[in-house]
């Protein structure tokens, strides 16, 4: 056999590995990309979803009129920490940019403020209330866009 035969058949045998390798690679980094978008989306739900459980808690308890001072503050310490938006919170801030860690970080301040002003006793009406929800919705707003905006930055 020539020489010649040998090392142009090696050469083939090299380019089709090595395209194969590359073609390999890249459906790896794709479906890779893949998985850790969707892990965002889910882990970006369950955020919203802990915050807007805890938010209507709130919205629940200062509509009960029936309720004392003492009642209204300790369910909506319950309600806060059973919530689970603090815990989330730290989950995002590991896997997100910091366009959305700073957004969630100031959703949950606003949440927070509501406690403590569930936790004075307000009921609904009260224009603390009112301010601190209003605040609250607006910052869920701004969460929910750069949420989106990072998960379509990843398509």
């Amino acid at each position: 056999m020539e020489w010649g035969t040998i090392a142009g058949t090696a050469l083939g045998a090299v380019v089709g590995v090595g395209s194969t390798l590359i073609a390999d690679r890249a459906r790896w980094r794709r479906e890779q990309s893949a998985r850790d978008r969707e892990s965002k989306r889910q882990l970006y739900a369950a955020y919203l979803a802990a915050l807007s459980r805890t938010r209507n808690e709130f919205r629940s308890l200062v509509r009960q009129l029936d309720l004392t001072v003492e009642e209204r503050s300790g369910a909506a310490g319950r309600s806060f920490r059973e919530g689970g938006a603090y815990e989330l919170r730290y989950e995002v801030a590991l896997v997100a940019p910091e366009a959305v860690t700073v957004k969630a970080h100031q959703a949950l301040h606003w949440l927070r403020d509501m406690n403590d002003i569930v936790e004075q006793g307000v009921v609904r009406g009260d224009e603390r209330w009112v301010a601190s929800h209003g605040a609250f919705g607006d910052a869920l707003s701004a969460l929910r866009e750069a949420m989106r905006t990072d998960l379509d930055a990843t398509d």
